[in-house]
């Protein structure tokens, strides 16, 4: 263990004082050091309105419980996707999370010619020691090691623009209001930009503790920021927990991203050695660094402030989308990225990581020395070596209206949204639904009339500062179909508590024939619970589906020939299987990641294998990596939606593989079958909808 770090909860006890310019603390980084704590919210119930929360300085405020939908009414305008004008978010804690984390989603879209602005919330000042493996320890400098972290930042992006490392960048001083100033370093090319901001927060108290998430529960404490060497914020100010929340507000209000990548603010359980954990940089009881889930939870705060604000101001609401990417979750659970696209996500950290023997320019070094060479793959750790969403799959839904043309569901600006074909291939605008601030997944099913229903998780409350911090699954019901819906209504949660209804997975649901819709969602114990509609509308109560599974998220259910309903997700040791919420028997493979399903068949990946694998153990004909969409068709059998290697959607359908190798950058994609033959439609990064017949 490296250091002593202290509970949030003892920060909270004491009227805490600004901090000195350089705190003398030592702490973790996502590299290495020790354990960041993370506090359970108090079980409080909080009414309060969206607007009136918000005008009081709260971040997301606690709904009624008898009205989910306690955000402004639905029926807002939405600012409107501008064809081509595209922007990539990301808001992390730590110089190199990003990287880590965050690709090869991230260098897909900029690839596709997608701006891209990074957002670091601490310095990433550490102890001040840029060690390297095998050469004498240097004397401690927090200044100049935050200086080589965000020079191995510029070389990464340089090398990801086809630059050479040592580019220069355009560095300069960007105020926040509030008298505070970040660091901002831009760098164009080619039609291409990449800025660098870094708000400098520091690490750590002086009394040791780990100050971003104590930042995030304790009213009182105020950090001041951390000067980097050689930075051009020369005074960068100080930090309460509102100051935060307005200062990344106010980087969204200028910046308008139509995509936002954070880190988790919910992360997974992970019962065990807490001893191993610290040496880890891990919270106790769960896999992911402290400042992780911290900045990720006062970036989803700030989401959903700009959104509130905006609406309130009567303008339309801004048009993003936004994913949350698993941290240290990675290590914990089988590697899910093929080798060809982990070279391409390691070479990101090699620049990053520099050498002391470059000529970078830098007096305060040319990066962080112990990421460097090949040990982003070397790591035993293996944090480089997945990519995980938050909340997988359902960033889009598809159904067919009576009149046979497409509508998609997804969540946009937080909130549900529906999008209608004008005529085939071309979409209306968003139409709001409301629900928000919602998490970037939605689950559906259509009842035998036609009638969609559609199933969120809702951040019921995120305050911090003590207060409630809460999450829940809400229903929306279509009145008739095609038509309007009937209000938000909630659906509670498997778990009782609240720090508990935080670990809720991504929805999934299925319409038996017998008039039952089945609805599944990864609980806190990390199984599945199901919770069952019956046909005359009546919801049963939520239950935990039999056997010791212990699964990833990313359920994947359809129906079979005879009406039953199979539900598999990715165990451990093999993938889990449910038909009619019971537990089949017989063996299956491991797959890496979340599983696909069509007429009741599995579709999955090995660890770190790009084969996907068929019902009968065959090759399935589509290699590449990430999630999976299966649907069937009497002609053309089991249809299949994917990712090559190289990132490009692919279909197999009747026995041939098609690629999409032209158009915008998809964020998402969804699959569509019906006698019009086979339909991908995918959403840009500039928020608009398109459609692809192969």
């Amino acid at each position: 263990m490296r250091d002593g770090a202290g509970p949030a909860r003892r920060v909270r006890a004491r009227r805490a004082t600004p901090l000195p310019r350089r705190p003398s603390s030592r702490g973790p980084t996502p590299g290495e050091g020790p354990t960041a704590v993370h506090r359970p919210s108090r079980r409080t119930l909080l009414a309060t309105a969206v607007s009136t929360a918000l005008a009081a300085g709260c971040s997301v405020p606690a709904p009624r419980r008898t009205s989910p939908a306690a955000d402004p009414a639905p029926g807002r305008p939405f600012a409107g996707g501008e064809p081509g004008r595209a922007l990539l978010l990301q808001l992390v804690a730590h110089p190199d999370d990003d990287l880590y984390f965050m690709n090869p989603d991230a260098q897909r879209l900029l690839d596709g010619g997608v701006p891209v602005v990074s957002v670091y919330v601490t310095a990433g000042e550490h102890t001040g020691v840029n060690r390297i493996k095998g050469m004498p320890e240097t004397a401690p400098d927090r200044a100049a090691y935050s200086s080589a972290r965000r020079q191995g930042l510029r070389q990464s992006y340089a090398r990801a623009l086809g630059l050479p490392l040592f580019t220069p960048w355009r560095r300069e001083a960007l105020a926040l209001g509030g008298g505070r100033t970040a660091e901002r370093a831009v760098l164009a090319h080619g039609g291409r930009r990449v800025e660098l901001v870094f708000l400098d927060l520091p690490m750590h108290t002086p009394r040791r503790y780990t100050a971003l998430p104590a930042l995030w529960e304790d009213r009182a404490l105020e950090l001041a920021a951390h000067r980097s060497a050689g930075s051009p914020a020369v005074r960068p100010g100080a930090y309460d927990h509102d100051g935060l929340v307005a200062a990344l507000t106010g980087l969204l209000r200028r910046y308008r991203p139509t995509v936002v990548h954070t880190l988790d603010p919910d992360p997974d359980v992970q019962p065990g050695d807490d001893a191993a954990r610290r040496r880890d940089s891990e919270q106790p009881g769960f896999s992911d660094h402290g400042d992780h889930t911290a900045a990720a939870c006062f970036g989803w705060a700030a989401l959903a402030r700009w959104v509130a604000e905006e609406v309130r101001a009567g303008a339309p609401v801004p048009v993003f989308t936004a994913t949350a990417f698993r941290g240290y979750y990675n290590r914990h659970w089988p590697k899910n990225l093929p080798p060809g696209v982990l070279a391409g996500k390691a070479a990101r950290l090699v620049p990053y990581g520099g050498d002391p023997a470059w000529d970078c320019g830098n007096p305060s070094g040319c990066g962080d020395y112990g990421v460097g060479g090949d040990r982003p793959l070397t790591n035993r750790k293996g944090w480089v070596r997945s990519t995980h969403h938050r909340w997988p799959g359902g960033a889009l839904r598809l159904a067919a209206e009576p009149d046979g043309r497409l509508a998609a569901y997804g969540v946009l600006g937080l909130r549900a949204v529906r999008r209608r074909e004008t005529s085939p291939g071309t979409w209306g605008e968003p139409e709001d639904l409301g629900g928000g601030p919602l998490a970037p997944a939605l689950g559906s099913a259509v009842l035998a009339d036609g009638r969609v229903l559609l199933f969120g998780v809702r951040f019921a409350a995120l305050e911090g500062r003590g207060g409630p911090n809460r999450r829940e699954v809400v229903l929306l019901e279509q009145r008739s179909p095609g038509g309007p819906f009937l209000a938000w209504r909630g659906l509670g949660t498997p778990d009782r508590g609240a720090d508990r209804s935080r670990r809720l997975g991504a929805p999934v649901a299925v319409a038996a024939p017998d008039g039952r819709v089945r609805l599944y969602v990864r609980n806190a114990a990390r199984g599945v619970a199901e919770r069952v509609r019956e046909p005359d509308g009546g919801w049963g109560p939520w239950r935990a589906l039999p056997g010791d599974a212990v699964v990833q998220d990313g359920l994947a259910v359809s129906l079979d020939a005879a009406g039953r309903t199979h539900l598999y997700a990715a165990g451990r040791e093999s993938v889990r299987h449910w038909v009619d919420g019971r537990e089949a028997p017989g063996a299956l493979p491991l797959s890496a990641a979340g599983p696909a399903s069509a007429g009741g068949g599995l579709y999955h990946r090995a660890p770190a294998s790009a084969r996907l694998v068929g019902p009968d153990g065959a090759d399935a004909g589509l290699d590449g990596y990430g999630e999976v969409a299966a649907a069937r068709s009497a002609a053309l059998g089991t249809v299949l939606l994917g990712r090559d290697v190289a990132g490009r959607l692919c279909v197999r359908a009747g026995g041939r593989l098609r690629t999409r190798t032209g158009g915008p950058a998809a964020v998402a994609a969804a699959l569509h079958v019906d006698g019009r033959g086979v339909t991908v439609v995918g959403l840009g990064a500039d928020g608009r909808l398109w459609s692809w017949r192969p």
